[in-house]
């Protein structure tokens, strides 16, 4: 009978944030693979576990099939990413598309994400969003994802590495113009962390006269809807009136008068609840 292979989610910062679940199949799991195995060893110190560790990661994807074997044989694996949810940006996504052909068990233990944590805290549209991860390296693949983001009406999520902020915000300045909000998240739940909203045009500016430190998550505003302007929070708002005047209860209203707007739906809600107490 095959063990388990376990997705398990590691803090992304700051190890307090491990979760009670993520420490107790950490502490069961016979082997552990991890993208960094340094990384994942500060860890289980912190825990006080000792485990067999195993590598796998973009450089050594052909470890896959033996930790499967393994798992086949009836251990349990738990997969580790070097910070946050396994397989979003990371390379076990082959890992579980295999485990899952071969009819291993396949168990997801939550844990912080930089995606969700970011688009939390950035002040932009948390209604609707897209994760794009790291832009592609290669230039006719990077044109084409910067031309679709110029269009994207959602919130969209970026990586990046401080080596290359300076040229991405460039390019993004240029594709999607100067003026487009951003949130730049600078070392999440870490002791330097730093939270930036702020245009594109200010962004590139800032770091042309200082050096970017740390991992990002760039957290940019959708475009203004293709059919004109970007409704207004006034025009929003009696949208959702009226739909409120239609019988949706406020939540609903707010949200569905929030879909492909700049505003938040609490945003939308909140001023429907003002305007009602005022009337």
């Amino acid at each position: 009978m095959p063990g388990t292979l376990y997705l398990v989610g590691t803090p992304i910062g700051n190890l307090q944030d491990i979760t009670p679940r993520a420490a107790a199949v950490l502490g069961q799991a016979d082997f552990v693979a991890a993208e960094d195995t340094r990384v994942t060893l500060r860890l289980l110190n912190h825990l006080g576990l000792k485990k067999p560790l195993v590598s796998y990661h973009e450089h050594a994807l052909q470890h896959g099939a033996a930790i499967l074997d393994r798992v086949q044989a009836g251990e349990s694996c738990a997969v580790c990413t070097d910070a946050g949810m396994p397989c979003i940006s990371d390379p076990g996504e082959p890992l579980v598309r295999d485990a899952l052909a071969r009819g291993i068990p396949v168990v997801p233990v939550p844990g912080p994400s930089a995606v969700v944590t970011a688009v939390a805290v950035s002040g932009q549209s948390t209604a609707r969003f897209v994760f794009e991860g790291f832009l592609p390296a290669a230039k006719k693949e990077r044109r084409a994802r910067l031309e679709a983001l110029a269009h994207e009406e959602r919130t969209a999520v970026l990586y990046e590495a401080p080596h290359r902020l300076r040229a991405t915000l460039a390019e993004l300045c240029a594709a999607l113009g100067p003026a487009r909000g951003v949130t730049l998240c600078r070392e999440l739940t870490k002791i330097h962390e730093q939270i930036l909203k702020t245009t594109l045009g200010e962004a590139a500016a800032l770091y042309e006269s200082s050096d970017p430190r740390g991992e990002y998550v760039l957290v940019l505003a959708g475009a203004a809807p293709a059919d004109g302007d970007a409704p207004t929070l006034e025009q929003t708002v009696a949208a959702a009136r009226a739909l409120l005047a239609g019988g949706l209860p406020p939540t609903a209203a707010a949200r569905q008068a929030a879909a492909g707007t700049p505003f938040a739906r609490k945003e939308i809600y909140r001023a429907l609840i003002r305007g009602a107490d005022e009337e």
